[in-house]
């Protein structure tokens, strides 16, 4: 794991997001947002580590996009 405050940051704002996710369902980045007080660059850098880590999926409603747990 490295010591480097901005990986530390996004790993924390990773863990936000996968609980706000575990606890209402699916959302999308703006709900998100919104809901944990996060800016865009947070949220989509959040959404990019439980993605790498393979915890997230992409549901398309609509014309709109929602992250998902697996």
């Amino acid at each position: 794991m490295s010591s480097d405050p901005a990986v530390l940051e996004i790993g924390q704002h990773a863990g936000v997001v996968w609980k706000e996710l575990s606890a209402k369902g699916s959302l999308t980045v703006a709900a998100l947002k919104k809901a944990k007080n996060l800016g865009e660059a947070e949220v989509q850098r959040a959404i990019g580590w439980l993605a790498r880590e393979d915890k997230i999926r992409f549901e398309q409603k609509g014309r709109t996009v929602v992250i998902v747990l697996k």
